[in-house]
């Protein structure tokens, strides 16, 4: 055992995850590498869970954070800020999101904390509908509202929480139907749902799961389910926490799957905004985000350096068309990895989209989840240069590609090779 990490036993909590049997030190990045502290190259796949979005040590985000620092750091939402103002103008018109308000806070929890804030106290109502296998965070509120054991440690919520089918397309009642069935069936659970509840305030949804394993349903699904609750005012947030800013490739925000219905009504984000700042936040209409009767700040949300970085980062991502290089490097790393899929038992599925992709392993023959292939694989991965996640939901079977959205061909091409090896491994 590493001094480090003796001392991290000795004064951290115990539930506290590490990945690794000897955990890894990260102490610098460039591009899309990172070092350890005992000088270890690494291709990262993973990017600090999704978050160094564009690369690490990005030259345009480091010079914003340096002369932004030079001026000041923070003052607090008590004082005009111009670097809130000037990220949340692109931030409210890229959302899609009529007449956007937007507010800014240090993380995913907390933004999809506020929005069931929000949400509740617009419509008047404690009852949320989420998904099964979901993630929203590690707050009080946001637990109760999680949709996976493995990531809810208690049962007590401020909030009635009621679960809908959808998350996940290959596994549960509806997983033999083809996808028009399949959402007609989620459609009609739902409807089934609603007619058995007092009116819920909203349905909080990811378009791909993150922590549940980069699982989704078929795409026009919440645009389904979007339809019933506008119907009956019940609002719709849509979870952007890992799926926003390019990542899928194909749309910049995941919610543009299933956009036939319109936008949601909320959208969260954080992660890949800030590049490692502490970025999160709410866009939601002006009608919902101004219903609170009481005074309200945000001690850290917004801070000036945190904004400066996430300006720099989401300009940066735009001139440079991330997004399409997400689409395309993505696409080609998707393929690679379905050729590999069909060699290795272990596989049961390569799933996802863009540069947000998972590959979900069983025991061989079965539809069993396999923790310890994925753990192996993590290993395996690691000893050979490779940095990727893990996630899922009944037991932690996923494996999580993720990398920067910068990723060359080259890069994509290294990483896959490293996988494979290590898949080819798993007996």
């Amino acid at each position: 055992m590493s001094d480090l990490y003796a001392r991290h036993r000795s004064v951290l909590p115990d539930w506290l995850a590490l990945y690794y049997e000897n955990p890894l030190e990260i102490t610098h990045g460039e591009g899309r590498h990172v070092w350890d502290s005992d000088g270890n190259r690494y291709l990262d796949f993973f990017g600090g869970i999704l978050t160094t979005m564009t690369a690490h040590a990005l030259p345009e985000v480091t010079k914003a954070v340096s002369e932004q620092a030079g001026r000041i750091l923070h003052s607090s939402t008590l004082y005009l800020n111009r670097p809130m103002v000037e990220l949340a103008e692109p931030i409210a018109q890229l959302s899609g999101i009529p007449d956007a308000r937007v507010f800014f806070t240090t993380s995913g929890t907390e933004a999809n904390d506020t929005a069931l804030l929000l949400a509740t106290t617009y419509r008047r109502s404690n009852t949320i509908l989420a998904m099964r296998n979901s993630y929203h965070g590690r707050s009080f509120s946001a637990v109760g509202i999680t949709g996976n054991r493995g990531w809810s440690p208690t049962s007590l919520s401020p909030l009635q929480t009621l679960y809908v089918h959808g998350g996940v397309r290959t596994r549960g009642p509806y997983a033999a139907l083809d996808d028009a069935d399949f959402i007609a069936a989620c459609v009609d659970d739902l409807k089934d749902l609603l007619g058995h509840t007092r009116p819920p305030a909203a349905l909080i949804a990811e378009p791909i799961q993150g922590v549940g394993g980069f699982t989704s349903g078929p795409d026009g699904l919440y645009a389904a389910f979007r339809e019933v609750l506008a119907e009956r005012g019940i609002l719709w947030i849509a979870d952007e926490v890992q799926t926003g800013w390019g990542r899928t490739g194909d749309h910049f925000w995941g919610w543009q799957a299933h956009g036939q219905s319109g936008p949601p009504d909320i959208l969260t984000f954080a992660k890949g905004i800030g590049n490692g700042s502490s970025i999160g936040g709410v866009v939601a209409r002006a009608d919902i985000m101004n219903c609170l009767d009481a005074n309200s700040i945000s001690t850290f949300g917004g801070t000036q350096i945190t904004m400066a970085a996430g300006l720099a980062n989401l300009t940066y991502l735009l001139e440079h068309d991330l997004q399409g290089n997400a689409r395309r490097v993505g696409g080609l790393l998707i393929e690679r990895l379905r050729t590999v899929a069909a060699q290795v038992p272990h596989v049961r599925e390569v799933r996802g989209r863009g540069l947000m992709l998972g590959v979900e392993l069983v025991k061989p023959g079965t539809d069993q989840a396999d923790p310890d292939a994925a753990a192996a694989v993590l290993e395996a991965t690691r000893a050979d240069g490779l940095l990727i996640g893990k996630g899922g939901g009944h037991n932690t079977s996923a494996l999580r590609i993720a990398p920067p959205l910068s990723l060359t061909v080259a890069e994509a091409e290294e990483g896959a090779a490293i996988l494979e090896r290590a898949l080819r491994s798993l007996t």
